[in-house]
């Protein structure tokens, strides 16, 4: 819940933002806060771990484009939007704090009791993402890695110089 609410709070923030460098920070810590997220949900991490690295890949590309296409201007923080930060911060500090409390970060619920207990859970969870429902999500994410791929490919040509043009 903690992590959910951070990310909603983060969301808004996005929205006030305009500088890519900010834009980017916030992006980088939404991509880990999901990443988590969906790591505590499936219960191992190799999913999430390549969620996040998929997106710090794209936003390296973007941040790429970003480098050559903007000016060198200085990055300067409204005091309004510290005084947002301030209280974010003071905020996910006091949910934590109330969080470490508990025993466990999510709820547990008999099913989940009784796949801990079993002694082949890390399957079960892999099986999980491999069976029907799931598996057309991985079959959709392949094939736009693949078209994703083919249109760069296409894009760069690399005897024709760097990307970045004077």
């Amino acid at each position: 819940m903690t992590i959910l609410i951070m990310n909603s709070m983060f969301s808004t923030l996005f929205m006030f933002l305009n500088h890519p460098l900010s834009l980017g920070s916030i992006l980088l810590i939404q991509s880990i806060l999901t990443a988590v997220l969906s790591g505590l949900i499936f219960i191992n991490f190799w999913l999430s771990y390549i969620l996040f690295l998929i997106m710090v890949g794209g936003m390296l590309i973007m941040f790429m484009y970003m480098t050559s296409i903007a000016s060198n201007e200085k990055f300067k923080m409204p005091k309004t939007m510290m005084m947002i930060m301030l209280i974010i911060t003071m905020l996910t500090a006091m949910m934590i704090m109330l969080n470490l409390s508990d025993s466990s970060i999510l709820p547990m619920n008999s099913e989940m009791i009784n796949m801990k207990l079993s002694k082949n859970f890390m399957n079960l969870s892999l099986n999980k993402f491999f069976n029907w429902p799931n598996f057309m999500m991985l079959i959709m994410i392949m094939t736009y890695l693949l078209i994703t791929l083919i249109a760069i490919v296409k894009i760069t040509k690399s005897k024709m110089g760097p990307m970045r043009q004077k």
